[in-house]
C-alpha cells in the first residue's frame, strides 16, 4: 500500500540554490534539529569539499546541514556501521539518519539483531540507482569523458545515462550500459540492485515523478506515521512548502523505478549465469579459487554493517582458525557467509574493502538470493519480520527442496509420529 505521497521543496532560498532536487529534505532536517525533535543528523557529507571522499557525520548545528545538500554519487559511506559502532546504535539519542536503500534495510537488520534503538532514528531514505567507486570515477571521467575529475561538480544517473557538470556549467554524457561492459560505471552490487525506492523508511525521497514541474521539487512518499507527522509538522512551520502530485508524476516514478529494475535483472542475469551454468564441482573450484586470493585482513569482516559480534570467531585467539595461515582455511569464508548471508542488503562494504578484489558481493547476493527463494524473506524491509531459521513456517517444512533437506526431515518427523501412534 502507498503512502501519503507530497512534491515539497525548502522555504529557504539558500537551500534551495545549493540543493539539486528542491532541498525538501535538508530543510526537513534543519526542522527536526531546531525543533528539538532529533539530537543530531547522520548524514554524508565531502570531506574537505572532495566530492570522491564522502563520509558518515553527525550534524548537531541546523547552519552546518547547508553543506551536506547534494548528491555524492561517488562516494560510499558506510552510514549504518557508523550509527552502530561510534552512535551507540542510537541507544541514548535521538537521530535522524539519511541514507540509500541498502543503508536503510541494514539499520532495520541490525534492529532484528538488537544492535539499534530503531524507536530513537527518523529514517529518511534517499532514491538510488547506484554509486560510483571513487577510482573508478575518477579513472572514468580522464578515460571516457576526457575531463579533469577536480573539475566534475555534480554527477547524475537518469534515463540510461551518466551526465557529469563541469565548474564552468558545461555537461557530458555518456551510454551507461556501454561505460559498464567497460568496467566503469556503477559498483558492481548497484548494478544487480532492484530495490531503488526505501519504502521501507519513513519517508522516501527523490526527484523521479518531478521531471515536469517548472521549479526543482523532491518527491516524498511518507511511509509511517512517523514521517507523515514530520512532513506535516514541517509545512505547518513554514519550512517546506508541498502539494500533492498528480497521477501522471505518480506513474512517471513508477515507470522510471520499473525501468531500473528491469536493467538489473539484466545485470543479474549477466553476472550469475557463467556461474550458476557450472556443474557443482567447477562452482565450488570457482570459489575455492578465489578464496585462495584471500590474506585475511579482516577488511569484510570490519566493513560489513550486520557483523556484529564483540568476540569473533574468526579471531586466531579463539583457536578456530589457525593464526598466521595464508590463505586462510576455506572455513573462514565459508564462516562470514553463513553468518549474514541471510541478512545481507546488497551493499558491496565488503567488496569494496577486499584489497585481493574477491568477489564477495556476488556470493552474497547468490546465496541471498536462493534463501529467498526458500524462506521468501527479503533482508531489511519488515522490521517485524523475523530473520529465516529463527522461525520456521508450515510452507517451509513442506518445500521439496535438496538444498536444506527440509522436507524429508518433516517426512522423517512425520513417520517417527505415526509410528508411536
Amino acid at each position: 500500500m502507498s503512502g501519503i505521497m507530497y512534491l515539497a521543496r525548502s522555504s529557504d532560498p539558500k537551500v534551495l540554490e545549493k540543493a539539486e532536487s528542491g532541498g525538501a529534505v535538508t530543510s526537513l532536517l534543519r526542522f527536526l534539529l531546531e525543533t528539538g525533535k532529533v539530537d543530531g543528523v547522520v548524514t554524508a557529507k565531502a570531506r574537505n569539499g572532495n566530492r570522491y571522499a564522502g563520509v558518515p557525520v553527525l550534524i548537531t548545528e541546523p547552519e552546518e546541514l547547508i553543506d551536506s545538500a547534494g548528491s555524492l554519487h561517488c562516494s560510499i559511506p558506510n552510514i549504518p556501521r557508523f550509527v552502530k559502532e561510534y552512535l551507540d546504535g542510537a541507544m541514548k539519542m535521538k537521530l535522524a539518519v539519511v541514507g540509500k536503500p541498502c543503508d536503510i534495510r541494514a539499520l532495520i537488520e541490525l534492529q532484528k539483531r538488537e544492535q539499534i534503538d530503531l524507536d530513537n532514528l527518523i529514517l529518511i531514505g534517499l532514491n538510488c540507482t547506484g554509486t560510483i567507486s571513487p577510482t573508478t570515477a575518477k579513472q572514468m571521467f580522464i578515460d571516457e569523458f576526457k575531463v579533469n575529475p577536480n573539475e566534475v561538480i555534480r554527477e547524475d544517473i537518469d534515463e540510461g545515462k551518466l551526465l557529469v557538470m563541469l565548474e564552468d556549467g558545461t555537461t557530458k554524457s555518456l551510454d551507461l550500459m556501454k561505460l559498464e561492459e567497460k568496467g566503469y560505471g556503477r559498483r558492481e552490487n548497484c548494478r544487480r540492485c532492484e530495490i531503488n525506492i526505501p519504502i521501507f523508511a519513513d519517508l522516501a525521497c527523490g526527484k523521479w515523478g518531478t521531471e515536469d514541474e517548472e521549479e526543482r521539487a523532491t518527491f516524498i512518499e511518507a511511509c509511517s506515521d512517523k514521517g507523515r507527522l514530520l512532513v506535516e509538522e514541517a509545512i505547518e512551520r513554514g519550512f517546506i512548502t508541498a502539494e500533492r502530485p498528480d497521477k501522471k508524476s505518480i506513474k512517471k516514478r513508477e515507470e522510471k523505478d520499473n525501468a531500473e529494475k528491469e536493467l538489473a535483472e539484466l545485470w543479474k542475469e549477466r553476472d550469475f549465469k557463467p556461474i550458476l551454468d557450472l556443474d557443482l564441482s567447477k562452482r565450488l573450484e570457482y570459489w575455492l579459487n578465489e578464496f585462495n586470493k584471500c590474506i585475511k585482513c579482516y577488511g569484510c569482516r570490519d566493513a560489513c554493517p550486520i557483523c556484529f559480534c564483540d568476540h569473533c570467531l574468526l579471531e586466531a585467539s579463539r583457536g578456530f582458525l589457525e593464526g598466521g595461515e595464508i590463505p586462510p582455511d576455506t572455513v573462514f569464508p565459508l564462516t562470514r557467509l553463513a553468518h549474514v548471508a541471510d541478512s545481507c542488503v546488497n551493499c558491496g562494504q565488503c567488496q569494496d574493502a577486499c584489497p585481493m578484489d574477491l568477489p564477495l558481493s556476488k556470493l552474497f547476493s547468490l546465496l541471498n538470493a536462493r534463501l529467498n527463494e526458500v524462506f521468501g524473506y527479503m533482508p531489511g524491509i519488515d522490521v517485524d519480520q523475523k530473520q529465516p531459521l529463527s522461525a520456521v513456517i508450515m510452507e517451509e517444512l513442506q518445500v521439496e527442496d535438496t538444498f536444506l533437506d527440509i522436507s524429508s526431515i518433516n517426512k522423517a518427523l512425520q513417520s517417527k509420529s505415526s509410528k508411536r501412534d
